[in-house]
């Protein structure tokens, strides 16, 4: 249970009457985002800021649970990434579902601990002004890990006041957070930080985070265009209880709360800079990223090594440079308005470090794999929106991805490089039967990538054995 003991932008006031009956007061947040005629899905939807401080959360990642039918655990420490499920789809930590911050991908290819490694980590809610979700892969723009759906996270570019608040709550919760704006010219600085620890309830361990984040956002406008340049900041570091054997805890060797391995954890930290530029036809926006994850985790205990236990470490030590260049175009087409949106998008993956070590009390003893990665991507894209009739409302995308990886792994056998390419087709109708009422119906086509080390191996590092290599690039439909 968590308290707010103080909020500097918390207004509030009561009265109270000796002779008045207690009557429970109880507040109903409605939402209602007006998109008839302007979505494409009925599986699409905005989520608003006022939306996002009505609901207490426990963790970052929880913020994706204001997408319907999204639920969002954590199973193994609170600096790891979450685990998502989203109508019936087991996504892991992201594989299927595309996340974006202001145009800067989330989703981490070849990935340390798994493809498509999505940490949340490092999001402030108070600092999110809303939230786009598409579910279903029905627009172009969308690309890598998008096929049961995407969703882009957009920043805060001014406070409507300064604020700072102090949250505390059992098991050693602490958390503040605070913002404001500064006036730079006629234009705006928005910054702001969070701080937080937290123990948790477990007997064997304390999971001593220690959370920093760090925001600050300059925001220009012109009569015809905005420019936002971002700086995003996080570290943190914890302790982890893990799974644990139901044997153990029915024998009395540990609790339900305890861990037969107290040295779990790990660290983890994000830095971002990144450009935003925007006018009525074009959309530009580049980004730098640095991520690094050391990851420490034991799920067979004493099963493969009796004496020093199975405990390993999961490494990922990374730079990701990329942007994307957006036209749009509106014509008449005889009595149909047609709208463009076309684009060009590139990414490349700087990956120093990639690897795998066998620990003992975070202790390395041992290599399992150990790899560098560069990946590159470019795709193209194209969206058409047809207003057919005053009702009736068509639209055809279409999509290129290119992917090319080059691996140089300590076990030689398994370095190499690899590449592929994929169309994805996408397409739609809808009907507006009324002010409140609208009918779609969508196909479309999108992708994930694989783990390059995936695509370009020989020989398993853990038995020696001979692998088989999977496809860079795999279609799903929906």
């Amino acid at each position: 249970m968590k308290y707010l003991i103080f909020s500097t932008s918390l207004l509030a006031s009561a009265t109270a009457f000796a002779d008045d009956p207690h009557i429970e007061r109880v507040v109903v947040f409605g939402k209602q985002s007006d998109l008839i005629g302007e979505s494409i899905s009925a599986s699409e939807g905005v989520i608003g800021t006022g939306d996002i401080a009505q609901r207490p959360l426990l963790r970052p990642g929880e913020i994706l649970e204001f997408v319907p039918g999204m639920v969002v655990t954590q199973h193994s420490g609170s600096g790891k990434a979450n685990q998502y499920f989203l109508r019936g789809f087991n996504l892991d930590h992201g594989t299927d579902f595309s996340i974006s911050l202001d145009g800067m991908p989330v989703n981490m290819r070849t990935h340390g601990h798994g493809q498509g490694y999505t940490d949340l980590n490092f999001i402030t809610p108070e600092f999110i002004q809303r939230i786009d979700y598409q579910k279903g892969p029905y627009r172009a723009m969308q690309g890598d890990f998008s096929v049961a759906g995407s969703a882009n996270f957009s920043l805060m570019s001014s406070f409507d006041q300064p604020f700072g608040k102090l949250e505390i709550g059992e098991n050693g919760f602490l958390r503040t957070v605070a913002a404001t704006n500064l006036a730079v010219g006629e234009s705006n600085l928005a910054v702001g930080g969070e701080w937080q620890q937290y123990d948790g309830p477990w007997t064997d361990i304390d999971e001593d985070i220690a959370k920093t984040s760090a925001f600050a956002r300059f925001r220009q406008a012109t009569d015809d265009s905005i420019l936002h340049i971002t700086f995003l900041g996080y570290d943190n570091s914890w302790n982890s209880a893990d799974q644990i054997p139901l044997r153990a805890v029915q024998s009395g060797l540990i609790d339900e709360l305890g861990s037969l391995d107290p040295t779990l954890g790990g660290e983890s930290n994000r830095y971002s800079l990144s450009v935003n530029w925007q006018s009525a036809d074009w959309m530009v926006n580049a980004y730098a990223i640095s991520s690094e994850l050391n990851l420490f985790s034991n799920f067979t205990y004493f099963l493969d090594n009796p004496e020093a236990g199975d405990q390993f470490e999961q490494v990922d030590d990374r730079a990701i440079y990329g942007g994307t260049l957006t036209r749009f175009h509106s014509t008449t087409v005889g009595d149909s308005h047609v709208h463009l949106t076309g684009g060009l998008e590139w990414r490349y993956d700087d990956i120093s470090e990639v690897g795998l070590y066998r620990t003992n009390q975070r202790v390395r003893q041992s290599p399992v794999r150990r790899d560098s990665v560069d990946e590159y991507s470019v795709a193209a894209f194209l969206q058409v929106d047809v207003d057919i009739t005053d009702n009736l409302i068509g639209h055809v995308d279409i999509r290129h991805d290119y992917l090319a990886v080059d691996v140089n792994s300590d076990l030689s056998a398994n370095s190499g490089d690899d590449s592929d390419n994929i169309t994805s087709l996408k397409g739609g109708l809808s009907y507006i039967l009324n002010d409140a009422w609208q009918a779609y119906v969508n196909v479309g086509q999108s992708f994930h990538s694989n783990d390059a080390r995936g695509a370009v191996i020989s020989i398993d590092p853990a038995t020696g054995e001979a692998a088989e290599p999977v496809d860079l690039l795999v279609r799903g439909e929906g």
